[in-house]
This record gives structure tokens, sequence and C-alpha cells, in this order.
């Protein structure tokens, strides 16, 4: 039987994704060092349109001047602000990161919530950091889409690609529940080190080219 036959469906494209994904990445660190659940909320809130590598870089100075929500409600939003600058967009994570650090005090006891709905009240918290908070500091499934998995997902033919609400929805469907918290971390990874948005046309790395994936329309041929 051809690759486009046993692949036809979209439960079979899922199916080898698992499989395969769990192969090449048996193990699934989170990409964010954190030390506990307020850290990891933190890091993943910084981590909005900056990548991984450089949040890990800022956050041990953040930590200096506070790693829980009694410390850091206490330091100035200047102070935060000048510490995360290399993160981007630091006067709106500076005001969620002291934002959420006094609703933890007020509502929560100074502890993450351990409940989606709570989670995304807290400023600066939308779904996808809600679902890393939910799936890697309490182990409760979630499927958060970031920029990798929402493009793979497409071009996988595991969704159509037009939200990453739907994207989450579509791959809900086709993933067991209980690879929900590895399996994004796998997509992440393969993402960025196989199926980069440039470096593959559609045809270049393996998962791609075992589905037959169309190549890129703006791909150009190399000259010989």
């Amino acid at each position: 039987m051809d690759a486009d036959s046993l692949f036809r469906t979209k439960q079979a494209r899922a199916d080898h994704v698992a499989r395969r994904l769990a192969e090449l990445y048996p193990e699934t660190p989170i990409p964010l060092d954190h030390r506990d659940p307020y850290t990891l909320l933190v890091a993943v809130l910084l981590s909005a349109q900056c990548t991984d590598k450089r949040v890990n870089l800022v956050t041990p100075h953040l930590w200096e001047l506070g790693a829980t929500p009694h410390a850091m409600a206490r330091v100035p939003g200047e102070q935060i602000q000048a510490v995360i600058r290399p993160c981007g967009l630091s006067p709106q994570k500076a005001r969620a990161i002291s934002g959420l650090s006094r609703l933890l005090l007020e509502n929560h006891d100074g502890e993450v919530p351990r409940t989606f709905a709570e989670l995304e009240a807290l400023p600066g918290v939308g779904h996808k950091t809600a679902s890393v908070v939910m799936s890697q500091a309490f182990g409760v499934p979630a499927f958060p889409v970031d920029t990798h998995i929402h493009r793979l997902a497409k071009r996988w033919r595991l969704s159509d690609g037009r939200n990453v609400e739907q994207t989450e929805r579509d791959l809900k469907r086709v993933f067991p529940e209980e690879q929900w918290n590895k399996l994004h971390l796998r997509i992440i990874f393969y993402g960025r080190e196989h199926c980069t948005a440039r470096g593959c046309d559609g045809a270049s790395c393996e998962l791609c080219r075992t589905f037959h994936v169309p190549r890129s329309r703006n791909t150009r041929r190399k000259s010989p």
C-alpha cells in the first residue's frame, strides 16, 4: 500500500505523527526554565512573541527581584519592566506580572489556581498560557497551540488552520487525551528542529515527505 492510500485519512496521519514523534522525543522537558507553578506562569507570559531561549536568559534576573507572588507584588513595575525588556512588550508584561501577583495574594492565598477559568481571569493570561500551566504544572490534559503546532497541523492536514481555537479542537479530536501533554511539546520540538517555517518547503522533512505534503508555492528552485 502506498503512502497516499495509507495516510488518506486524518486519523491515520495523526496516529503516525503520535508514534513517530514519541520515537524521536521519548523525553519531553519543558523548554522554559522554572521552579514551580508561579515561575512557570510568569515564564509562559514572557514567552509571548519571544523565544524560550531569551526568556530563559531573562528569568534568573527576574527571580532575583521576586520568585514568589509575595515578593513580586512588592517590586515596582518599572523595575520589573527594566529586567524583562529583552523579551519585548515589556510595559504590558510588567503590568501583567505585577497585577497577577497581587491577585494571587488577594484571591488565591498566594497560590496559582488550578482551573482554566481562574487562570484566564488573571492579567495577561490567555487560554494558551493557562493551558501550558494546567498541563505542565498540574498534569491536567490540555493541548496548548503555539505557532509551530498551528502551522504543522495545517501542513499535515490535521486541521484547516482557520484559527488556533479550531486547531486545538481538531487536534483534541484525533489524539487521545492521555497523549496531549507530551504530544504538544513533541510537535513543538519537531517544528523547531525539522519542519521550520522557512526550512521545510512541504517536502523536506520526514513527516511532510511521508504525507506527500505539497511544496510551498513560495519555494523557488535553486539554479543549477
